[in-house]
């Protein structure tokens, strides 16, 4: 007869237990990634207003910390208005974009899977504002439009519940505490889990998509998914050829926006 070492049992209930309770990385944004060669270096291009310099270093300085990430600040290469993408890099802008509903949005624009090109947009016509002109605001909003552009996803997407201490989840209070004004380490673990690979065309030029960044909803194409009080949308746009445009929208409080009243 078979002897059973309680002790061992235990064990191995302890370490189960552990294992089904630890968090996994699976903010992802669907399979969208930059191609990889175990890693992505990539340019980000600076077309801000003072203001916000502050906000880009910041976010770009705490994505680096990731093993798998290296980006670079460099000289923007479009007007901040037209925001217009460029082959291969993140263009970064701010401007007065209107009493649109949204505070910012992240662009990608993907061929086969693969992010060819992106941009960040953050709109100063609600971030003027008395509610957002914060600086826990703008850090959480920066980086997190950022992470989309290399496909990270949110952790998290209730706005009332408590922080996670992640610029990648929701939240009504950005400076907690927790703060959700940086990233944590379950979001360097998904970009581990995306980027530890290496593509066979690593490194391959890709040619520009489509030279415009649509602002308005009507050009975004179809609504893929929103959450439960619609403050967090994606859009998808077909351009053919296995080409497409995604949108990740950050809306404004309706409670709380620029015209004080819902969209």
């Amino acid at each position: 007869m078979k002897i059973v070492d309680k002790r061992a049992l235990v064990s191995l209930a302890v370490v189960l237990l552990l294992v089904m309770n630890a968090p996994a990385a699976d903010h992802s944004w669907s399979t969208y990634h930059w191609r990889s060669s175990g890693g992505i270096s990539l340019d980000v291009g600076n077309n801000l207003s003072g203001v916000w310099q502050p906000y880009l270093t910041q976010a770009i300085a705490d994505w680096n910390q990731s093993s798998y990430v290296d980006l670079f600040d460099v000289a923007g290469g479009t007007r901040p208005k037209n925001c217009r993408p460029t082959s291969g890099r993140i263009e970064v802008c701010n401007a007065s974009y209107g009493n649109n509903g949204w505070l910012g949005i992240a662009q990608i624009w993907v061929s086969g899977g693969h992010i060819a090109q992106a941009i960040t947009k953050v709109n100063d016509t609600y971030f003027n504002t008395a509610t957002y002109n914060t600086a826990a605001w703008r850090r959480l909003v920066m980086c997190q439009e950022i992470a989309h552009d290399f496909g990270l996803d949110h952790q998290d997407e209730t706005f009332n519940n408590p922080n996670l201490g992640s610029c990648m989840d929701y939240t009504n209070d950005p400076d907690g505490p927790p703060s959700n004004e940086h990233p944590n380490k379950h979001d360097y673990d998904q970009l581990a889990s995306i980027y530890s690979h290496t593509d066979a065309s690593a490194g391959a030029g890709v040619a520009a998509i489509q030279s415009e960044s649509p602002e308005h909803p009507s050009q975004w194409g179809r609504l893929m998914r929103q959450n439960d009080d619609r403050r967090i949308q994606v859009f998808e746009l077909d351009l053919g050829n296995g080409r497409k445009m995604l949108t990740h929208v950050y809306w404004a409080d309706p409670e709380r926006d620029a015209r004080g009243r819902e969209r």
